[in-house]
């Protein structure tokens, strides 16, 4: 289950409530895991990047899928009271969910073996699969 951290009560855009980082991509890996995407990776950016502090790769294996698996997780994304900001969806072939804290690629597994994202953005460490 996803904890939740407390924000002071002079935020109310969030309600009370705000998921860390950690949280958010503990989200994500489940929901991945729970919708039975494939070959998923976890690459840490933290102190490497500034667009994100996770990048999440992982496989449908049809659009219909990759598309099933995005749509989901954006709604959980959403349901958590964090924004996620969805790219792609039409074709399905490569989908981008933007979470702020976690990036999440989505894709056929032909187009990522075309576009090798892991080996791109892994820095040669902390690279962390999850075989699903």
């Amino acid at each position: 289950m996803v904890e939740l951290a407390t924000v002071p009560s002079g935020n109310s855009a969030t309600k009370g409530q705000f998921m860390d980082a950690g949280a958010l991509h503990g989200l994500i890996m489940q929901s991945l895991d729970d919708d039975q995407a494939q070959d998923v990776v976890s690459i840490p950016l933290e102190g490497k990047s500034s667009i994100a502090d996770h990048m999440v790769v992982a496989s449908g294996r049809s659009s219909r899928q990759v598309a099933a698996i995005a749509q989901k997780l954006a709604e959980r994304i959403k349901q958590a009271g964090r924004k996620a900001r969805i790219e792609g969806l039409p074709s399905a072939d490569w989908v981008l969910i933007d979470a702020e804290d976690v990036i999440v690629h989505i894709f056929r597994p032909e187009v990522r073996s075309f576009y090798n994202l892991e080996r791109m953005w892994s820095f040669g460490d902390g690279l962390e699969e999850m075989n699903g």
